[in-house]
């Protein structure tokens, strides 16, 4: 189940589209109707032009012409009707008005075609960042999967963070990481990332190798930055590695430089962290060969609740951190698909769906079922 929650402003239905032209044809009809009451000193007739500058806020280029028009007609019955259309003053209130008239329609015209251009690079945008980050499937095997994606840049699908799940042989292999910065500039490194675990996921037999893998890639990508980019050495990416075999009660993670993973167990939550995490991606120069496996016990019930820093790291109005593992702990006994909901719901109720930070979840149950192999705790690389 992929869950996104992002606040779009709706489209204005037809029908209030329809009843807003009521407006503009009953300021015709009103203005008319007062200037030909007035006394003959008094010329309402140039508040016609009000008619299709309303217009146009809501209406496309041929309605507000035709408003417009209709306005330019009203100024013409006042004319003829207060001393004929040989007056100069109605003259120039005609031609002044038909000028206006023709502005609005040529600024809705111009809006309409740059509304239409940014519907399409939109459209495009976001057929491009879901291709990038392919939704997820419901089942994995034994594996119920459930996750969100919260962008923190307006109009965004997907920023900084990503998560993908692949399954090689008898196991499931799962990458979550986090892009340093936010937002579209980040997306390049994210799929770096993203392609570069598609592919190498099924050829290293072992998470470490796999990581490393990924760090040679990740520093490939971020050696060909332009040596004018003052913050090429700091980009790295924050990533976990998690491999769940089919048929063992397990799961292996390799941690690189990552939030741990919160297991839900019969009701309890506990963080998952490593005895020797490792760094980032990206600064393997660092620690060279310095990607330790760390496993845990992962049983049928179980549930594992993956995430990036935007969701830990969410402030309040107060500046208050958003306390995960405290309303995770609300939720244990849930489906991973109610769990990442509930999260997800407190998350932008927490920042008042103001985001300082892209958010990604991705809750992971192993089904309910006997299971043989065996039950492990905390151990170490080379323990599995």
């Amino acid at each position: 189940m992929h869950i996104g929650q992002r606040l779009v402003r709706p489209r204005q239905p037809w029908p209030s589209r329809h009843a807003l032209v009521t407006i503009p044809l009953a300021l015709i009809v009103v203005i008319t109707l007062a200037d030909l009451h007035s006394p003959e000193s008094i010329h309402l007739g140039p508040l016609l032009v009000v008619a299709p500058a309303i217009t146009a806020s809501f209406g496309g280029y041929l309605l507000t012409g035709l408003i417009g028009a209709l306005a330019v007609g009203a100024q013409a019955v006042i004319a003829v009707l207060n001393g004929g259309l040989d007056d100069a003053n109605h003259i120039s209130q005609l031609v002044a008005l038909a000028i206006l008239s023709a502005f609005s329609v040529v600024v809705c015209y111009i809006r309409d075609l740059r509304t239409e251009e940014l519907a399409r690079v939109r459209s495009v945008s976001e057929a491009a960042q879901r291709a990038l980050l392919r939704p997820l499937p419901d089942h994995l095997g034994d594996l119920h999967i459930a996750s969100s994606y919260l962008a923190a840049e307006k109009e965004a699908c997907i920023g900084g963070d990503l998560y993908a799940v692949t399954r090689t042989g008898d196991r499931a292999r799962v990458i979550v990481g986090d892009v340093r910065g936010k937002g579209l500039a980040a997306i390049g490194e994210a799929a770096t990332l993203l392609g570069s675990f598609q592919e190498a996921a099924h050829h290293h037999p072992t998470l470490p190798a796999l990581a490393e893998a990924l760090d040679r890639s990740v520093c490939r990508y971020l050696a060909e930055y332009p040596e004018a980019d003052e913050e090429a050495q700091e980009h790295f990416i924050t990533a976990l590695l998690l491999e769940i075999p089919e048929h063992r009660p397990v799961a292996r993670v390799v941690h690189c430089g990552h939030p741990p993973p919160f297991l839900i167990r019969q009701g309890h939550v506990v963080a998952m962290t490593s005895p020797r995490p490792a760094p980032p991606l990206g600064m393997s120069g660092l620690r060279p060969g310095a990607y330790d496996l760390h496993a845990f016990s992962f049983r049928p019930g179980d549930t594992l609740l993956l995430y990036t820093d935007g969701v830990v790291e969410a402030r309040d109005r107060s500046r208050a951190f958003y306390p995960l593992e405290e309303r995770v702990a609300q939720w244990a006994r849930c489906g991973p698909g109610t769990l990442v909901q509930h999260v997800v719901e407190d998350l932008l109720a927490h920042t008042d769906g103001a985001l300082g930070d892209d958010a990604a979840l991705l809750a992971i149950r192993r089904a309910p079922g006997p299971h043989t192999g065996l039950h492990l705790s905390h151990r170490a690389h080379g323990a599995v």
